[in-house]
């Protein structure tokens, strides 16, 4: 039975100082880089083109303001979602503000109404600055593509992923992981 759901934005966090430091022409070096290659939740998106030498690989040339050569579809949509948030850190902040501000354990009854049976205590959202995926269920995680968060440009604080509202897209996908375990 589900007791909580808790939000991660520790990628995201690391990440906002990486784009903060490039846009001011600073260099970030490969020590940090490296550490955010080797956060436990970029795992899940590491596979068959894109790894932790791929993230070094990107980060560096966007650092070194290079770029990115590379025959990966994967390392060159990473490349170019990085680059997007280099182009304005406001809209960035826009989309990083609303997940900061998340409170999730309103779902907790639903989740447990859907799955009596569910084997986890605690459910995590993840957000992890990805490529080509948009979400991914892995056990007890809900790991969503931060490059996916659209703000609203009209409405403070509103953003949405796809076509859906922030909150009903991570509804919809508790609901496929409760109904999964």
């Amino acid at each position: 039975m589900i007791k909580r759901i808790r939000t991660n934005l520790d990628v995201v966090e690391a990440m906002l100082y990486y784009w903060q430091a490039t846009s001011e022409k600073q260099k970030v070096g490969e020590s940090y880089i490296l550490s955010i290659a080797d956060f436990p939740e970029m795992d899940y998106f590491y596979g068959e083109g894109f790894d932790k030498e791929s993230v070094r690989k990107v980060l560096s040339a966007i650092s070194n303001r290079e770029m990115i050569n590379s025959q990966s579809k994967k390392d060159r949509k990473y490349w170019n979602n990085n680059m997007w948030m280099l182009e304005d850190l406001e809209f960035t902040n826009m989309m990083v503000k609303p997940l900061k501000l998340l409170n999730l354990n309103n779902y907790v009854a639903k989740i447990n109404s859907i799955n009596e049976n569910i084997q986890y205590d605690e459910i995590e959202v993840i957000f992890v600055p990805g490529h080509m995926d948009e979400y991914i269920i892995s056990g007890n995680k809900l790991i969503i593509n931060f490059f996916r968060v659209m703000p609203n440009l009209y409405e403070e604080g509103k953003v949405s992923i796809g076509d859906k509202e922030l909150h009903d897209y991570i509804e919809e996908k508790l609901i496929e992981l409760a109904k999964m375990s």
